[in-house]
């Protein structure tokens, strides 16, 4: 990633943020007080973790010694059936607590099933309805929105009430122009989208998708892109297709 420079070899500056360029061909306007911020915040948020791991690597150590957990934890609940006079038979006593557990299970069970139902319906109405209402998909997508939800509904999931969007390896995307950030539904889709094989096929070939849309335009792959359209495109997008020499870009 390097700096935009301009034809005098200045910074280019945006809302008074110096702008990269990454290798992809991407500009973000980067801003620091914000980055060091979030590398602040994830700072402490490691401290905290290492706190933690050490707390629970302290306690690990009074197990040390146990090389069959299974036998233990059947050992402390024979202790446990023990009173101060007899020694009740263990079996019989789990057989008791099972039934109990099964009972309480019969009764909670429809709740469960309930709560997993309206899961569902949260799950439809949040990402189905963001699929639904994308203006990425009505601007730049040639397919309907339920069929892009059919391709990329899998990497977004609920979390905490919020929209969560993952890549193939189960990692959540980040935000492209704000460093540290995670990514919202709009930039995660075309994260997802740009990156995938078959992109050319999704996209529009109108140039509104940036260099890797192909087609709309005439033969040998060549293609028109009105001032209006790219003028509505984002910079990195911008940036591409000036560079792309099957354009031309009329008023």
């Amino acid at each position: 990633m390097k700096l935009k420079l301009d034809d005098q070899g200045h910074v280019v500056l945006s809302d008074g943020k110096p702008v990269y360029i990454h290798d992809d061909g991407r500009e973000i306007a980067f801003d620091g007080a914000q980055a060091f911020g979030k590398i602040g915040q994830l700072t402490g948020e490691n401290t905290a973790y290492k706190r933690r791991f050490e707390e629970a690597e302290t306690k690990l150590k009074t197990f040390e010694g146990i090389t069959d957990p299974e036998a233990a934890i059947k050992a402390l609940n024979t202790v446990k059936n023990l009173d101060d006079k007899k020694l009740v038979d263990a079996g019989e006593v789990d057989k008791i607590k099972q039934a109990a557990i099964e009972s309480v299970k019969s009764q909670y069970e429809p709740y469960v099933t309930k709560s997993k139902e309206l899961e569902q319906q949260l799950y439809s109405e949040k990402i189905g309805g963001a699929f639904a209402r994308s203006k990425y998909i009505g601007e730049k997508v040639a397919i309907p929105a339920d069929f892009v939800q059919a391709t990329f509904g899998k990497h977004f999931t609920i979390e905490g009430g919020n929209i969560v969007a993952k890549d193939a390896n189960g990692n959540q995307l980040f935000s492209p122009t704000r460093a540290g950030e995670h990514a919202n539904f709009e930039e995660a889709l075309s994260i997802l989208v740009e990156s995938h094989p078959q992109r050319d096929s999704i996209l529009k070939g109108s140039g509104a998708s940036g260099g890797g849309a192909h087609g709309g335009g005439g033969g040998g792959g060549k293609r028109t892109v009105s001032r209006a359209q790219f003028d509505a495109l984002e910079p990195a997008e911008q940036a591409k297709t000036a560079r792309d020499p099957n354009v031309t870009i009329t008023d």
